[in-house]
């Protein structure tokens, strides 16, 4: 017997079905765009660092080394794998001048992701990166932001509210030119472009999964939020990607 998809999923899977199209489309104007196929002046079709159009992204890299206790780099890990790196394994590394993110939310946050807020705009303040906010006002706005957060073209868009996992795990598989990193929760069957920051009491992996852990309000913490979000930026600037990050 055939049984029919909940009505909400089939509806947000034919929304990414075209907002992935859009966002495909988007993307090779905007590798194309400008003099003799270059990109238009004061814009950036991909990183300014450089990042293929196509497949896995190419990753800005950073400042500084991580610790050989990172992850294994001789044996790096395997895609949709979670490591577990050692604390402070990932102090040394920065992101580079001019890195540039979007910082995508729901609209009416809860306390939780207030402090994931928070947690990007001090860290970006510290280390002089330019962020731009996408805010997803209503429930119809979600998968459009998303393709609003691509198209600003950022060098990382960190994605941040449980609200936000499935839009981006729909929409992401279509900007594989595109670095994302999930904080405070995770994609289920992430891409190679979308890394995850997670933690005993978070991780979120969208609607009818829950969570991977058991879900504690009381550990997103100004300093656990930090912390996940400086392990999970500097897996993504040495090409950790594709992989959840699990930080103690």
């Amino acid at each position: 017997m055939t049984r029919n998809a909940p009505r909400p999923a089939v509806l947000l899977t034919a929304a990414a079905v075209v907002l992935a199209g859009t966002v495909l489309v988007a993307g090779c104007s905007a590798a194309t765009s400008g003099p003799s196929g270059g990109t238009a002046s004061g814009d950036r079709a991909t990183s300014q660092h450089g990042t293929a159009q196509s497949g896995a992204p190419t990753p800005v890299r950073g400042t500084g080394t991580l610790g050989e206790d990172f992850a294994d780099h001789e044996n790096p890990p395997a895609p949709e794998a979670t490591i577990n790196p050692a604390p402070g394994s990932w102090d040394d590394v920065a992101p580079p001048a001019d890195y540039r993110v979007v910082l995508l939310s729901p609209g009416d946050p809860d306390a939780e992701t207030e402090t994931l807020v928070d947690a990007v705009e001090s860290w970006a303040e510290a280390e002089d990166v330019t962020v731009v906010p996408v805010v997803a006002d209503t429930v119809d706005d979600r998968l459009p932001s998303v393709a609003t957060a691509i198209g600003k073209r950022s060098d990382l868009v960190i994605s941040v509210g449980d609200e936000m996992v499935d839009p981006i795990a729909a929409i992401s598989p279509s900007a594989l030119h595109q670095q994302f990193l999930v904080l405070g929760a995770e994609i289920a069957e992430p891409t190679s472009n979308v890394t995850a920051a997670d933690w005993t009491g978070a991780g979120f992996r969208g609607e009818g999964l829950g969570v991977s852990s058991h879900h504690d309000p009381s550990t997103f913490t100004d300093e656990r939020a930090g912390r996940a979000l400086r392990a999970g930026v500097a897996a993504a600037l040495n090409g950790f990607s594709g992989i959840v990050v699990w930080v103690p």
